[in-house]
């Protein structure tokens, strides 16, 4: 059964309403009153929080983030998520995911990018531009829209769904655009926990060259952990690897963000919409990169805002996911999947063939 909302009938018409981080649209309207609406959807976000991250206790092996976007689905495709739900599973993938994507600033430091090395640099900044490039270009050769596969892209080379949310912003989406992108991510770096430990050996990779190719190739920072800590000596290159490519994020977001404004203003009549140059929770990411590379944010800190910042991504990943309807993704479907598992090739290969080259 699929979901039905109100808000997708009567506000289709341009102008009648804003979108939020999941892709929806509502009418415009200061987000106080906004609140007591959400409180019964955040609930439900709450409990299939806790519901993920009990899951994940018991069986380490499925990541919480997973548990959360199949509940997500699970919920709408059955009926389940009704009206009065809406507005909170919203506030999870807009604000919530948002809140996550600065925290994760936190996460990283500058120390942190010189200890991979000119080398390691290297491996991150061609794995990304590879995948990033490649991913739309396979996208206008499959026929996915510009900006479904320019949201595939930015959450294969840089850091799933986080960077899908970064990247929503600066760029028109449709409905299923963010929910099918995040699907696709979720889907793939599950499949990677699985898979690259087994071709370890066929690919001759040590444990560090091991992480250095799970750090730069599985795409959310929970997916490389949960990859790389099956190999002893493996996680902590992997996580330096995978944080470096998540600095990657700002520059990559802003750069886009730039040439949408000046299609924009050059559109005729000059009336496109001009995104922001640089989200202001795209800033907040920087900034908080730039705070823990200070001394200003003592070790206790930092683990607490790492655990807060996977409490909110894996509720942010259950509102994302009850904007998956599998009746309407199903019409373009096989072409966004071939895209991703393409996608999924391409980064893990380029990763490879730089870890190879010039990995330690």
């Amino acid at each position: 059964m699929v979901d039905e909302d109100p808000s997708r009938s009567t506000l289709t018409a341009r102008g009648a309403g804003r979108r939020c981080g999941n892709g929806r649209t509502h009418p415009p309207g200061p987000e106080p009153r906004r609140l007591p609406r959400a409180v019964p959807g955040l609930l439900l976000v709450a409990a299939a929080t806790a519901v993920s991250l009990a899951v994940t206790r018991m069986l380490p092996a499925v990541p919480a983030s997973t548990v959360a976007v199949a509940l997500g689905m699970v919920v709408v495709n059955l009926g389940v998520h009704r009206p009065v739900f809406h507005a909170g599973t919203r506030v999870a993938a807009g604000p919530l995911l948002r809140l996550a994507v600065v925290l994760l600033g936190l996460q990283l430091s500058l120390g942190d990018l010189a200890q991979i090395g000119v080398p390691g640099l290297a491996v991150v900044v061609g794995t990304v531009a590879v995948t990033f490039a490649g991913t739309r270009l396979l996208g206008r050769l499959l026929g996915v829209s510009r900006a479904r596969s320019l949201l595939v892209a930015t959450g294969f080379s840089i850091c799933g769904a986080s960077a899908i949310a970064a990247m929503e912003k600066v760029t028109d989406t449709e409905d299923d655009d963010v929910p099918a992108a995040v699907a696709l991510v979720t889907l793939c770096g599950t499949l990677a926990i699985a898979l690259l430990p087994l071709l370890r050996g066929p690919l001759a990779l040590d444990a560090v060259a091991f992480g250095e190719w799970v750090g730069a190739s599985v795409h959310d920072v929970g997916q490389t952990v949960a990859t790389a800590n099956q190999v002893p000596g493996a996680l902590t290159t992997a996580v330096t690897v995978k944080l470096a490519r998540v600095a990657l994020l700002a520059p990559l977001v802003a750069a886009v963000a730039v040439t949408a404004r000046r299609a924009a203003g050059g559109a005729p009549g000059g009336s496109g919409r001009r995104p922001p140059a640089v989200p202001l929770f795209v800033v907040g990411f920087l900034v908080a990169v730039g705070l823990a590379s200070t001394p200003l944010v003592p070790d206790p800190l930092t683990d607490a805002a790492r655990h807060v910042q996977h409490v909110l991504l894996v509720a942010a990943l259950f509102g994302l996911g009850t904007g998956i309807h599998l009746p309407t993704l199903r019409r373009t479907g096989g072409r966004t999947l071939a895209l991703g598992l393409a996608s999924w090739v391409l980064v893990a290969a380029t990763a490879y063939v730089g870890v190879r080259l010039l990995g330690r």
